[in-house]
């Protein structure tokens, strides 16, 4: 059932987005309204789209334009991230935002659902899943994790700093900033209306907290909240089939790098896997035609 909110309005640029859908949807989670996009025919088998740090659902754009004349695509904008509202409390975490898509897949009665995700996204799309497995079918994963970080970059690291680290990341912009240059495998980042449209709904203050709060929750020991669900996360990737799997993986990734991949590899061995090595995190917009082409494929099987 969707919801829409009234109190929450959308920004005037949003009319902008020539290359994006034209409407939107919101269901009420938790009393705040989640935004997604939901295009195709209703009554075809669900493409679920999930979004990390700090993009939103304009990173799927793409591939909602590829999928939707056959299946029923659906992207998700977090609590605090694209289109959604933007509230200043309760503090965003894993298990917060695990809860809150378990919830809109419930409100959309979706089932037989083909989940599709890429960084933070993988640990929450796959928490979603273990906690509702009979409603989900395969599974896509792009450059993302469903454990414990192998490794923090130096520079994520820096981010997570109590006073500097928020400084720079909600009053400088400077982690989403930084990404259209560096989570690029293309010479000098993304172009420029690309890297616009993805930093546009993290105008503020405010506005960026949830991406200063999607660093700070990445767990560095045992006992942490998140720590916990990442390490039940891992546990539960046998649920899964291999042959339900398809992994499409930028190998200049610098964040989700290419152990991520293998580990992946290792708990699904047969799984299908395209490695594009000319691309960076941001596969989605570095190898677009090549990755719709395979999920395509993988769907139609």
């Amino acid at each position: 059932m969707k919801k829409s909110n009234p109190a929450h309005q959308l920004p005037a640029w949003r009319k902008g987005l020539a290359d994006y859908p034209a409407v939107s949807h919101f269901a009420d989670i938790d009393g705040f309204a989640m935004h997604y996009l939901d295009e195709g025919d209703r009554d075809a088998e669900p493409v679920l789209m999930v979004h990390g740090n700090p993009t939103w659902s304009y990173y799927w754009r793409h591939l909602v334009a590829g999928l939707s004349p056959s299946h029923r695509a659906i992207a998700v904008d977090h609590i605090g991230c694209g289109l959604s509202q933007k509230p200043e409390s309760p503090p965003y975490s894993l298990d917060l935002r695990i809860r809150h898509l378990v919830e809109l897949v419930r409100q959309l009665d979706l089932h037989r659902i083909n989940l599709v995700v890429h960084d933070w996204g993988g640990a929450i799309g796959l928490g979603a899943a273990l906690e509702d497995r009979s409603r989900y079918r395969r599974i896509v994963l792009l450059n993302t994790a469903a454990f414990p970080p192998p490794f923090i970059p130096r520079r994520i690291r820096v981010c997570r700093t109590p006073v500097l680290g928020q400084f720079a990341v909600q009053g400088m912009n400077v982690f989403a900033r930084a990404a259209i240059k560096m989570a690029s495998g293309q010479p000098g980042g993304l172009p420029g209306n690309v890297a616009r449209n993805l930093l546009a709904p993290y105008d503020s203050w405010n506005n960026r907290r949830a991406v200063y709060e999607f660093v700070t929750d990445i767990p560095t020991r045992a006992g942490q909240p998140t720590m916990k669900r990442l390490l039940a996360i891992e546990e539960g990737l046998d649920q899964f089939r291999s042959e339900q799997v398809l992994m499409l993986w930028g190998m200049r990734d610098w964040c989700f790098r290419p152990e991520c991949l293998r580990k992946f590899q290792k708990a699904w061995p047969k799984a299908r896997t395209c490695e594009y090595p000319y691309a960076g995190h941001y596969v989605m917009e570095d190898a677009r035609e090549e990755i719709i082409a395979e999920v395509k494929n993988f769907l139609a099987h």
